[in-house]
């Protein structure tokens, strides 16, 4: 599993989608930080398909915790802007 603490997986080890209920195939990774108690580069991740990555992404943007939004893809192939710690 590429995201122990963020998501499940499908019978086929697919990461799946965060938003609760959601059992669709994850496509995008938000990288988000709560800097009341993560430190400044700390980043922790939820996955999101096409249908809930702007959902997600707003409820963590009104939050000011959203960092990043990168393709899944990009994100496990070490392309993504952050790093998860």
């Amino acid at each position: 599993m590429l995201f122990p603490e963020t998501s499940a997986e499908s019978s086929t080890g697919a990461p799946l989608c965060s938003a609760k209920g959601c059992r669709a195939a994850a496509v995008w990774v938000l990288a988000w930080n709560n800097p009341k108690l993560h430190t400044p580069e700390r980043r922790k991740t939820w996955l999101a398909c096409d249908e809930h990555r702007e959902h997600l992404s707003s409820f963590l943007g009104v939050r000011g915790f959203l960092k990043d939004v990168v393709a899944l893809e990009d994100w496990a192939a070490g392309d993504g802007k952050e790093t998860e710690a």
